[in-house]
């Protein structure tokens, strides 16, 4: 710290400074070098807080110790208590964005739906502004599609008027609205201002999650129009009553208790956040909405919580008596206490340690994790990104060319039974899943997945050297067997590559539309010159070649040193060390090159990492999904195969109409009858084979 301090004179003047801060609560704010706020917190005691930030940063998470190696400057501001300090830093950070503060992406741009109570004849609109000017606001919404898709509701349920035109009852003639029965015509004169406040009173209900009174209420004025022999008016509102029905039925109950609360839950992943929030009204889910966080990277689960808490409700229009967490919140006390402020009553935060309370907290996080996937999935699909991740790819790994094409394996069993593979193809950063393949391991007893890939490997490549050859592209490689260092590797050669038995295809995937970039294309991208040679012998004559036949530019490896190690043996001792192949480990999600005793990290926020996350995920996807089929496929098989009469043409006419052997044995003997090439004694059989 000595030698730290003797080389930053700043470092040393902002230490004297810190030593003179006031023991008093307030928040401090972190500058740059140029000035910038990258950072701002609060503390019940200032010089306490502050200090700690310049002492050892040994233990310091990472994200702490780069924040503080770039504070060139701070300020502070005192506060008379912790909560003010905690109002101050919210509308801080809402204000600044800091680097190295947990945040809401985007939160300015978050729609609100306004009804114009402080009008004379109330609006419902779509709004961005949230004013203290005596109108109601509901949301925010996570985006325009969720409030329009409200506001489209609310227009065919409730007749207000959707124009902004001056209503003084004069219009010679009201517009289409009235015809169609979604206004009640106040500009021509045709609705009296309590009608109309009804209607609008109802909307606001409707917002509030009061649906139930507002069927109760229709269902009143329903009988007394009936009883009034005003057949029209009883017909319109019960058409109300039953669209207001269909909407309560889609909602579904949660709590026999009519109680008002907001379930929250969060995943997290390359230093992004995605909360999901359920809005449980009366006890029925009104909605939910997802909010993704930006800074997260090292941060504490119970301080994403509190974050996200301290931002969202600030601009909520509603906030329930009771919120439903996935962790407990840092300071919880001191928030329970603004939550209060803000809401005017009390609002209790509670983390539900079992029962139905904590399912539920699981489900919502199961919707935050899935929203974070289809995020992805998303930026996947944004051609501009995608180019940056392959060109940041090619960079990081030093790759001749952009990895247009990439092949990722994985190898999936049980205890080393039903042994499979997966071979998944990305082009131009995008799943080509026509050309997924999947493997049954036929060389390798037992769970040995060094041998397993090598196999894979093996004859993936095999093949395509023969593809090569039959249609006499260049640069075909010699299939020479692997030699004997290889675990198998006399029965690896002995499969025959153009052997269609040797690949399981069937049932793959319909193709996925992607903006793929084609290899005629290939060498406008590439960053390298060099690049044109290896790629150009791999891809020579492409056009008129299966998809076998084209190699990857890049191989990527779900594993450390040894699963990299054993794949690169296999590319070696086919000549076609030229192709990229790299390893991916999960723990750290580090990568491993042939040779390099360094792993390279890609930044947990970069383009290329999300890039080849994904490559790997969909390869383990595509396993997992094939082996539970094969799994699934031999336990049938082993079952019905032990009934003596039950021969290939009963079994399969049994499996063709009941599915399973759970159906099978659940089936009545009249029901198996019916079966072609059923018969009394193979009912009988069957039921004694299956103990039915």
């Amino acid at each position: 710290m000595t030698d730290y301090r003797a080389s930053n004179p700043i470092r040393e003047q902002l230490e004297k400074r810190v030593r003179e801060l006031p023991l008093s609560p307030g928040v401090y704010i972190m500058k740059n070098v140029k000035g910038e706020i990258i950072y701002v917190g609060k503390a019940l005691v200032l010089r306490h807080r502050v200090r700690s930030y310049f002492g050892s940063l040994k233990n310091q998470a990472p994200k702490v110790a780069k924040m503080v190696a770039n504070i060139a400057d701070f300020e502070y501001i005192i506060t008379d208590t912790e909560l003010e300090a905690l109002i101050l830093e919210n509308n801080l950070i809402k204000q600044h964005k800091p680097k190295y503060n947990v945040r809401l992406k985007d939160d300015k741009t978050y729609p609100y739906i306004k009804v114009t109570t402080n009008e004379e004849w109330p609006r419902v609109l779509q709004t961005r502004r949230l004013l203290q000017d005596g109108a109601l606001y509901f949301g925010p919404f996570a985006g325009n599609g969720t409030a329009w898709r409200t506001l489209e509701l609310l227009d065919k349920l409730f007749p207000y008027r959707t124009c902004d035109i001056v209503i003084d009852g004069k219009a010679p003639r009201p517009c289409l609205q009235y015809y169609i029965k979604r206004c009640l015509g106040p500009c021509a004169g045709l609705a009296n201002k309590e009608d109309y406040g009804h209607a609008v009173q109802q909307v606001v209900l409707f917002l509030e999650g009061k649906q139930e009174r507002i069927i109760d209420d229709i269902k009143i004025k329903m009988e007394q129009a009936s009883e009034e022999l005003l057949f029209e008016r009883a017909a319109y509102l019960r058409d109300q009553m039953f669209a207001l029905q269909r909407v309560v039925e889609q909602q579904k109950v949660f709590s026999t208790q009519p109680n008002d609360e907001d379930v929250i839950a969060f995943a997290r992943e390359n230093g992004e956040a995605c909360v999901q929030i359920f809005f449980i009204r009366q006890g029925r889910l009104l909605g939910r909405e997802h909010y993704i966080l930006e800074g997260t990277a090292d941060e504490s689960p119970n301080q994403i919580l509190s974050s996200f808490v301290t931002q969202f409700y600030d601009d909520a229009s509603y906030i329930p008596p009771k919120l439903v967490l996935q962790n407990a919140i840092s300071e919880s006390e001191i928030i329970e206490q603004w939550l209060r402020h803000r809401k005017g009553s009390k609002v209790v935060l509670s983390v539900p340690r079992r029962g139905e309370k904590k399912e539920l907290v699981e489900l919502v996080a199961k919707n935050a994790a899935e929203t974070l996937e289809q995020l992805r999935l998303k930026w996947l699909s944004d051609e501009q990104k995608t180019s940056a991740a392959l060109g940041d790819l090619q960079q990081a790994l030093k790759l001749p060319s952009w990895p247009l094409r990439m092949e990722s394996y994985d190898i999936s069993n049980t205890q080393g039974t039903n042994s499979v593979a997966s071979m998944v193809v990305f082009e131009g950063g995008m799943p080509k899943k026509s050309e997924y393949r999947r493997f049954k391991i036929k060389t390798v007893e037992g769970s040995n997945d060094y041998a397993s890939m090598q196999e894979v490997l093996y004859r993936r490549l095999k093949r395509a050297a023969g593809e090569r050859a039959k249609a006499g592209g260049v640069g075909a490689i010699d299939a020479a067997p692997v030699t004997a260092s290889i675990e198998g590797a006399e029965a690896i050669a002995s499969i025959d590559p153009h052997d269609n038995g040797s690949v399981e295809t069937e049932g793959i995937e319909e193709q996925v539309n992607a903006a793929a970039a084609t290899n005629a294309g290939a060498d406008d991208l590439d960053l390298v010159e060099p690049a044109a040679n290896a790629r150009e012998k791999r891809t020579a004559n492409a056009a008129s070649w299966s998809s076998w036949a084209v190699l990857p530019d890049l191989i990527v490896i779900d594993g450390g040193k040894g699963q990299l190690n054993a794949a690169y043996q296999v590319l070696h001792e086919l000549g076609m060390s030229d192709i990229p192949i790299v390893g991916l480990a999960k723990r750290e999600e580090e990568i491993f090159k042939p040779g390099e005793a360094q792993s390279i990290f890609l930044a947990r926020d970069s383009q290329a990492l999300y890039l080849v996350q994904r490559l790997r995920d969909e390869a383990h996807r595509f396993a997992i999904n094939y082996h539970r089929s094969v799994r699934a496929k031999a336990a049938i098989v082993s079952a019905l195969d032990t009934v003596k009469g039950i021969g290939p043409k009963r079994k399969k006419e049994l499996l063709k109409r009941f599915g399973t052997v759970k159906g099978i044995v659940a089936a009545t003997d009249a029901e198996l009858l019916q079966v072609t090439g059923m018969t009394k004694p193979a009912v009988a059989a069957l039921r004694e084979g299956l103990g039915g």
